[in-house]
């Protein structure tokens, strides 16, 4: 196991109260494995990532848990080793929106140099530069050139090349393929997995498109409000669903046999006044007296799968 996170907590102080963005979320990641990350808008999928790189925006702060990598717990760790040893050259991040993420007045080789120097690379910066942009499948001509020269999927894998130049073991995308086309979301879905077969990469992929995820995922996590409420391996979260968030969610995935798409009524809780029980049961059909009142503990429902609901 590369990543082991157990009851991550990350609040968020304001005058009045605390938004509880991550609320006792537990995970693991295997060496070489694609995790997906799933859920809603403000389910608190990105502060997870953030949490792991220890670069959650002020005034948000972890209350509570562990993230163990490769058996050290990070949240303990001091920051200037952290910062040394771990943040890019073991775990990097492609940020929502990294397309944007470039300075335009600079070339992406300078850029892209600038992010071997600052952390120390001791190889030929050249040939390593080479090297990345021919690891994602640009020409290496590309180096040359301006942010704005380059199309949506070109600036975005070679974001990707930023994230992986100092070999990190583990990658966190999140939304990698936002406001691409749809060739250019299966171009970097492709590369990711590439990456993962012939690097031996581990990926956590967040997102909200579930339909995206399948074309990815070895394991999926599916989060509400704060936490985790089902997960397991991809195929039998997409065959077998059990929980009734991600039931509602996969009906909600266009198809072409669907005569017509399935939404979910309500609108994700006040995280810092979340309900009582199950934080979903305001929106659920299937809600019980005992869902309103106790929160339902993660269990095995058989297999590589676990679900936190009062129906099992």
């Amino acid at each position: 196991m590369i990543l082991e996170i157990r009851d991550l907590r990350v609040y968020f102080p304001l005058k009045r109260g605390s938004v509880k963005a991550v609320d006792g979320v537990s995970m693991d990641v295997e060496k070489a494995e694609i995790v997906g990350l799933a859920g809603e808008s403000g389910s608190g999928k990105s502060t997870v990532g953030y949490s792991i790189l220890r670069i959650i925006p002020p005034p948000g702060k972890t209350v509570g848990g562990q993230i163990r990598f490769e058996g050290e717990d990070l949240l303990v760790m001091p920051e200037p080793e952290f910062s040394r040893r771990i943040r890019w050259k073991k775990i990097s991040m492609v940020f929502q929106g990294s397309m944007s993420s470039f300075t335009p007045v600079y070339t992406i080789g300078y850029q892209l140099a600038e992010t071997l120097r600052l952390h120390g690379y001791e190889g030929d910066p050249e040939s390593r530069m080479v090297e990345l942009m021919k690891m994602v499948r640009l020409d290496p001509s590309l180096l040359r050139k301006y942010p704005h020269e380059l199309s949506g999927g070109q600036k975005q894998r070679a974001f990707i090349a930023m994230a992986i130049a100092l070999n990190p073991e583990l990658l966190i995308a999140d939304e990698p393929t936002t406001a691409l086309d749809v060739v250019s979301q299966m171009s970097i879905l492709n590369l990711l997995k590439s990456l993962k077969r012939d690097y031996g990469l581990s990926v956590i992929f967040i997102t909200h498109d579930l339909a995206l995820l399948s074309e990815i995922a070895d394991r999926v996590y599916i989060m509400y409000a704060g936490k985790v409420v089902e997960g397991g391996a991809s195929e039998r979260i997409y065959k077998t669903p059990k929980h009734p968030y991600t039931k509602a969610l996969l009906a909600s995935v266009p198809s072409i046999d669907k005569a017509k798409l399935e939404g979910i009524p309500g609108f994700m809780p006040d995280l810092v006044d979340p309900p009582r029980g199950c934080r979903f049961h305001p929106r659920c059909p299937f809600a019980m007296e005992v869902c309103r009142r106790d929160e339902p503990k993660v269990k095995s429902v058989g297999g590589d799968q676990d679900v936190a609901c009062w129906l099992y």
